[in-house]
C-alpha cells in the first residue's frame, strides 16, 4: 500500500486504449433466414434513459473491445480506491495514536478547595 502501487494503478488506467459501457446483447428475426443474422445490439443506461444502438458486423470486435476495456477500467478504480482507503484509514487511526487528548475533561479533574 505505498505511492508505487498507486501509481502502477493509473498508468493501467490510463493505458486502456478504449471504453464502452453498457451490454452487448445478439439477437435474430423469426421471420428472415439465419443467414441475415445474427444481430447484436449495445444497450445502456444515461440520464435515467435506456439507450440502444445496432452494432455492425463491423464494429463488432471493436465494441467488444471497447466494453473489456470499460470492465478493465472498473476493476483498477476499486483497486486505487481500496489502496486510497486503506491508506487513509491508516492515516487517521495513526494520527489518534500520535495526538491522544492531553486534555481530560473537567468533570475528572478534582476540584481544589477554595480556602
Amino acid at each position: 500500500m505505498n505511492s508505487a502501487d498507486k501509481t502502477r494503478l493509473l498508468e493501467q488506467i490510463a493505458a486502456i486504449p478504449a471504453m464502452e459501457r453498457g451490454k452487448l446483447s445478439r439477437y435474430t428475426f423469426k421471420e428472415r433466414s439465419n443467414a441475415a443474422g445474427p444481430y447484436h445490439k449495445l444497450q445502456r443506461w444515461q440520464d435515467g434513459k435506456n439507450h440502444t444502438r445496432h452494432v455492425s458486423a463491423d464494429e463488432l470486435p471493436a465494441v467488444q473491445s471497447a466494453l473489456e476495456g470499460y470492465t478493465q477500467y472498473r476493476q483498477l478504480t476499486e483497486q486505487y480506491a481500496d489502496l486510497v482507503i486503506a491508506e487513509t484509514r491508516q492515516n487517521i487511526a495513526g494520527a489518534k495514536k500520535k495526538n491522544p487528548s492531553r486534555l481530560k475533561s473537567a468533570s475528572h479533574r478534582k476540584k481544589k478547595s477554595s480556602n
